[in-house]
C-alpha cells in the first residue's frame, strides 16, 4: 500500500496537528460505546464542554438575583451581547462596532433587506445563485413581492456554468452586467451550501458597486469556516448563523455585519426597536428613536442572554486557536479527504467541491455513483456503523471535517467504511 494511503499515516498527521488538543474542548456524540465519526459541522457543530458553564452561570444569576442580574457582575446583561463582540469581529475580519449577535439568519436579513434594498421602478431587481439555500430564496421574493414588484422579472438567478454545478466569475459578472442599471442588491452565499463553493467576495463587492448595486452577504456556511475581511471587503451589510462552525448551538443567536460607512446613518430606513435605541438615552423612554451607532442600531429586542451564553465558551477557542490556525488545519485535512476519495473510492464517489483550495472550504460534496437509491444506501449504512455526513437530494453527501475537533483517522474511517459499503 501507498504510505499516505495507510493508516499508519493518518496517525501520524493525527500526532503532528498542533491543534488536535482542542478536539478535548468538545462533546463527542457516543454510537456503541465509541466516538462517533462526526462531519456535519456545516450543519450543527459539538458542544463545547464549556458551553454548560455559561448557560449555568446565567441560571444562577437568575436564580440568585433575578432582575439585579441585568445590572450586576463583569457579565450582566444589560450588555451581554457585547461580550462576544470583540471576538466575533475577529472571526469575520470586522471592526468590533461592524458586528452585532442578534435574532436569527432569515430576521437578520429581512431586516438588512429594508435598510438596503430600495427598489424603484427603474432598479427593482436582485441578483443572487440558483438554487440558493430556500431562507434566502423565500425572504429575497418576499421582499420583492413586498415593494409590489415581480419575481418573475425581478429576482435574477445566476445559473451554474461550471462542472458539477458550481459558478464562474464570469458568470456572475455578466449577470449583473446585463442586468445593469437595473439591480438594486446583489444577495450572495460566502459558501454555496450544496456544493460547498467559495466565493471571491472581494471581487463581487466590486462588480455590484461598479454596476451601483448594494452588496449583501449570507455567511452561514463561511464564519468559522474559511478567512474573512468584511470590513475591508465592504459590503453593505452581511448575515448568518452561529450554529453552524460557531458551535453555539441548536437555532443559535445569529450574526450581523453592517459596515462602518453607514453607522452614523441615521437617514437609512430601517425596522426600529428598544435595544436598537442609543444606550445613553435608552432608558429615559422616550418617543423618538435614536439609533445606537454601528451594527447594534439594528437590534430590536435585548438580548436572549441564555441563548448567547454557549457562543460565548465556542468563541474562546477561537480566540485560542485563530482563524490562520484554523484554516491551515482545514486545507489539509479536506486536502487529505479528496485525496483519500480520488485514489480509493473514484469508482464510488465524484467529488463536486472545486479542487482549488482558495474555492473551498471545510466542506466536501460527494455524489454517489448510482443515483439516489445508490446515495441513500450509503448514506443510511454509514449512520448505522457511526459516520455521520449529511444528505442533499438526489445523490449528494456532504462531509465537512472541521478543524475544531475531527481527525485524520476520522478520515481514514470514513474512506473504509465507504468501500466496506461498496464491496472495493
Amino acid at each position: 500500500m501507498n504510505e499516505t494511503l495507510s493508516p499508519a499515516h493518518a496517525t501520524a498527521l493525527d500526532a503532528a496537528d498542533p491543534l488536535r488538543h482542542l478536539r478535548n474542548q468538545f462533546l463527542i456524540p457516543q454510537h456503541d460505546a465509541e466516538d462517533q465519526i462526526y462531519f456535519v459541522g456545516n450543519s450543527l457543530g459539538l458542544q463545547p464542554k464549556g458551553a454548560k458553564a455559561m448557560v449555568q452561570e446565567v441560571m444562577d444569576l437568575w436564580a440568585s438575583i433575578a432582575v439585579e442580574g441585568h445590572f450586576t457582575g463583569p457579565t450582566h446583561w444589560m450588555s451581554y451581547h457585547r461580550l462576544v463582540r470583540d471576538s466575533l469581529a475577529r472571526v469575520v475580519g470586522a471592526l468590533p462596532g461592524e458586528v452585532v449577535a442578534m435574532n436569527t439568519l432569515s430576521v437578520n436579513l429581512h431586516l438588512m433587506m429594508v435598510s438596503f434594498y430600495r427598489p424603484t421602478a427603474e432598479r427593482p431587481a436582485i441578483v443572487m445563485e440558483a438554487g440558493a439555500f430556500p431562507t434566502d430564496r423565500h425572504a429575497v421574493e418576499a421582499q420583492i413581492r413586498f415593494h409590489g414588484f415581480n419575481p418573475d422579472t425581478d429576482l435574477i438567478e445566476v445559473q451554474p456554468d461550471e462542472p458539477n454545478g458550481t459558478i464562474s466569475m464570469a458568470a456572475i459578472e455578466r449577470a449583473i452586467a446585463d442586468n445593469g442599471k437595473r439591480v438594486a442588491l446583489v444577495l450572495w452565499p460566502g459558501v454555496q451550501y450544496r456544493t460547498g463553493q467559495v466565493f471571491d467576495l472581494d471581487a463581487i463587492t466590486r462588480l455590484a458597486r461598479a454596476h451601483g448595486a448594494n452588496i449583501g452577504f449570507d455567511l452561514a456556511h463561511s464564519v468559522g469556516n474559511v478567512p474573512l475581511a468584511l470590513h475591508d471587503i465592504a459590503p453593505d451589510f452581511a448575515v448568518w448563523c452561529h450554529y453552524k462552525y460557531l458551535n453555539a448551538g441548536p437555532g443559535a443567536v445569529a450574526g450581523c455585519f453592517v459596515h462602518e460607512r453607514h453607522a452614523n446613518d441615521t437617514t437609512l430606513p430601517r425596522f426600529a426597536g428598544w435595544w436598537g435605541h442609543e444606550q445613553a438615552t435608552r432608558f429615559q423612554m422616550a418617543p423618538q428613536f435614536v439609533p445606537e451607532v454601528g451594527a447594534e442600531g439594528w437590534q430590536l429586542s435585548n438580548p436572549p442572554v441564555l441563548g448567547l451564553a454557549p457562543l460565548r465558551a465556542s468563541l474562546a477557542l477561537f480566540d485560542e486557536a485563530g482563524m490562520p490556525a484554523l484554516r491551515a488545519k482545514s486545507e489539509r485535512l479536506t486536502g487529505y479527504l479528496e485525496t483519500m476519495v480520488r485514489a480509493r473510492l473514484g469508482e464510488v464517489l465524484q467529488v463536486i467541491t472545486p479542487s482549488d483550495i482558495e474555492r473551498r472550504g471545510c466542506q466536501l460534496s460527494l455524489r454517489v455513483n448510482g443515483g439516489r437509491s445508490q446515495g441513500r444506501s450509503l448514506f443510511e449504512y454509514l449512520q448505522s456503523v457511526g459516520v455521520l455526513g449529511d444528505w442533499r437530494e438526489p445523490d449528494v453527501i456532504r462531509i465537512s471535517p472541521t478543524p475544531m475537533y475531527n481527525r485524520y483517522r476520522d478520515v481514514y474511517r470514513f474512506i473504509d467504511e465507504v468501500e466496506a459499503w461498496a464491496g472495493v
